[in-house]
């Protein structure tokens, strides 16, 4: 009679184990689900902004260069370079911000 009343209480405790387990991975489930639905909303957006980002850039061959007046080349560079440089202080000034806050968080 003993050995009954433990092994029915085993498989109850069992049962009841495994239906709070189910319980959970199904509410865990249906978060995910809604979860990668929001996600795939997102994505479809963002691929959205990207087409109507990538109409926006027409890419076109570079002209070509004559080489017989050498001057329309050097002021193309030149704005090349001018732009290079725009970056690069545009790149030190963001920098310089970022190790500032670095280091006010260490003095």
């Amino acid at each position: 009679m003993m050995w009954f009343t433990v092994w029915t209480l085993l498989v109850l405790g069992t049962l009841a184990g495994a239906f709070f387990l189910g319980r959970d991975l199904y509410r865990k489930g249906r978060r995910l689900l809604a979860e990668l639905d929001r996600a795939s909303q997102v994505f479809g957006e963002a691929a959205q902004r990207g087409e109507s980002r990538a109409d926006e850039l027409v890419l076109t061959a570079p002209a070509p260069v004559d080489l017989t007046d050498p001057e329309p080349a050097r002021a193309r560079r030149a704005l090349a370079a001018a732009a290079t440089g725009r970056r690069r202080a545009a790149r030190q000034v963001r920098h310089d911000a970022a190790y500032a806050r670095w280091r006010s968080f260490t003095h």
